[in-house]
């Protein structure tokens, strides 16, 4: 999924968007925003480039300092970890969306990422015996958990905030806009989206969605506003191709392969970026139908599920197409 912007019409310093862009989370961030001043405008560019570097630096698995690795270098050790109020929430976010899911998102899937990583070259397939060794690390029912402190019990495990950690970021930062006064915004992590308002002289954000047979064009857009989120999932950018066969960078936790079925991408609009995220997920990795109803059963959610040889949608999902 891409961003793309209506164009403005020429008015006054006071209605035109500014653009705050930045690199963080492994994705490029951007929010194009409404200021009432330019006091207002620099404290909200400064104070939401802080509170995502804050949290990249104490959640990022990737940053050694950050207190998740600290977590995850003790597995196996039979340490207690500290945490504090907020870790707490978090740990409870990842047990939340698990329940919610069935096990599909599970913050404990690193070590099933790692086997398959389509970045490296794949000359076979894991050995069935691998992958059942490396299932045995993953389920969040493993983590064990005390007032004030984590620790996993097996060795190998780790924890992973990636399957929501950027749509979490846009959420808060939106907050923030609130709470310092920007009114019109649209926050742009990585494609994972949440709409503020509406641009000044325009009835709503327009979100291009990315045609997955040609990646880098548009099959479509949608309009976004009033604080909703937009969150795409898709494999066609992300996967390695062994003997004829393509292998997501999408793996299904429950079986420990990666989805094998005809979608390719799946986009969801949702009263928050966080909750976008969490269906559009869950629906790729169910299939077709199953992803719609499951899209269907949350109030206000609406997706669009692309395939191999045609759609499928929510019943409200073309009441946000622009045509």
């Amino acid at each position: 999924m891409s961003l793309s912007a209506a164009p403005l019409p020429a008015a006054g310093m006071e209605t035109r968007l500014r653009r705050l862009a930045f690199t963080a989370l492994g994705t490029n961030c951007e929010v194009r925003f409404h200021a009432p001043d330019a006091a207002v405008a620099e404290r909200f560019a400064r104070e939401a480039r802080a509170w995502v570097g804050n949290f990249e630096a104490r959640y990022s698995r990737f940053r050694p300092a950050s207190l998740l690795s600290r977590i995850n270098a003790s597995a196996g050790s039979g340490t207690w970890i500290g945490v504090d109020a907020e870790m707490e929430a978090m740990l409870d976010v990842c047990q939340a969306t698990h329940q919610l899911t069935g096990g599909i998102l599970d913050a404990t899937a690193g070590p099933l990422l790692k086997l398959w990583d389509y970045k490296i070259a794949h000359h076979s397939l894991p050995d069935p015996a691998r992958i059942a060794a490396t299932r045995a690390l993953v389920g969040w029912g493993l983590v064990e958990r005390r007032p004030g402190a984590v620790r996993l019990p097996r060795a190998g495990m780790a924890l992973d905030f990636g399957g929501w950690g950027k749509e979490w970021a846009v959420d808060a930062v939106a907050a923030l806009a609130g709470q310092l006064g920007v009114r019109e915004a649209l926050i742009d992590f990585g494609h994972d989206i949440r709409g503020l308002g509406r641009p000044p002289g325009r009835p709503a954000w327009h979100v291009g969605l990315e045609d997955p047979d040609r990646p880098g064009s548009h099959h479509g857009s949608i309009a976004v506003h009033g604080g909703r989120g937009v969150a795409s999932s898709g494999d066609y950018r992300r996967h390695f191709t062994l003997q004829g066969r393509r292998y997501g960078h999408i793996v299904d936790p429950r079986t420990g392969w990666p989805t094998a079925h005809e979608v390719r991408q799946v986009t969801v609009i949702a009263d928050t970026c966080f909750q976008a995220g969490l269906l559009s997920t869950t629906a790729f990795i169910l299939g077709p139908a199953a992803g719609r109803d499951f899209i269907a059963r949350f109030p206000g959610a609406e997706g669009v599920i692309v395939t191999t040889t045609g759609r499928i949608q929510t019943k409200g999902f073309w009441s946000h197409v622009v045509t």
